[in-house]
């Protein structure tokens, strides 16, 4: 287990190393970090000083290395646009971020597998085309579109929840039932797939041979392997919830980091995009991270790969 942690360990770091290396890239490529700290109404000789002044004259091998070591001590720079730390920038707006997509997650996480397992156990059941219908219509359904009917039927029209912000609970209310929908019809289908698999094995035969009841059955025998994929695809969804609530915190106004980067972006703060885009990354490699270790710890067979 040992060398399998450690063996992962270095793949997540080789892969943090690959995204800070295409961010720094793409940033630097995208715009001219000169031209953009000038202003619109700068001339040629001042873009040229502040170009020597901040040393983006310098080789991008050399910026980058700097960066790095900087970035490794979790210093980002400074925002061009807020002329503050891009560190306490982004730790203002990390927690709505966290707690929009943890809520999210949790709803998700409560409608797709219960409604997996019982469409997994019955198929071609009325509750197996109900999770069928679901998941269409929330795969079909755009996000933002869906958003925008929640806004227009319980906040317009009922006036039951806020429209926007992200100063209490009612505001992430709406936000957190669009998120999770869109990671719904992901995991009840993984789940369903992985119960009518599991339940045609030769063990679960075996099981039901000696007599066991189907619950002891399902929740003892065949969840333990038919949630194995899910774990991996559950912790790939959470990363796409937090790095995909770019669309949903800007239709809400939520001041997160998803609003955040669509600020950054619109400013061309590249700092802030820079330390965005290594936030979210390492996000991610720490959730595939916990996944895999989970994985491995379900099955030993995972551990000699």
């Amino acid at each position: 287990m040992l060398v399998f942690t450690l063996k992962k360990m270095f793949v997540g770091l080789l892969v943090m190393l690959a995204v800070s290396a295409i961010a720094f890239a793409l940033t630097n490529v995208a715009a001219d970090p000169a031209r953009t700290l000038a202003g619109e109404g700068a001339t040629s000789a001042d873009v040229e000083a502040i170009r020597v002044a901040y040393g983006f004259d310098r080789p991008i091998f050399t910026r980058y290395g700097e960066w790095l070591g900087n970035t490794l001590q979790a210093d980002f720079g400074e925002s061009y646009r807020q002329r503050r730390p891009v560190t306490e920038v982004i730790s203002e707006r990390l927690p709505v971020t966290l707690t929009l997509g943890g809520i999210a997650f949790a709803l998700a996480m409560l409608i797709a597998v219960p409604l997996g397992i019982a469409a997994g156990l019955s198929p071609n059941s009325w509750v197996d085309r109900l999770a069928l219908g679901v998941a269409i219509v929330g795969q079909a359904m755009p996000s933002f579109w869906f958003a925008l009917i929640g806004i227009t039927v319980f906040s317009v029209g009922l006036k039951w929840l806020p429209v926007s912000g992200s100063s209490s609970w009612a505001h992430f209310v709406l936000p957190s039932v669009v998120l999770a929908y869109y990671a719904t019809p992901t995991l009840m289908r993984l789940t369903r797939a992985g119960i009518v698999e599991v339940m045609g094995s030769d063990y679960i035969r075996t099981a039901r041979a000696k007599g066991l009841g189907r619950s002891k059955v399902v929740l003892k025998h065949a969840l333990r392997n038919a949630i194995l994929p899910l774990v991996s695809v559950a912790a790939v969804q959470f990363g796409f919830m937090l790095g995909g609530s770019v669309v949903i915190e800007t239709i809400f106004a939520m001041q997160g980091v998803g609003y955040l980067a669509w600020e950054a972006i619109s400013y061309s703060d590249l700092p802030v995009i820079q330390a965005i885009v290594l936030v979210i990354a390492s996000i991610y490699v720490v959730l595939t991270f916990a996944a895999d270790l989970l994985n491995a710890w379900l099955d030993p067979r995972l551990r000699t790969n």
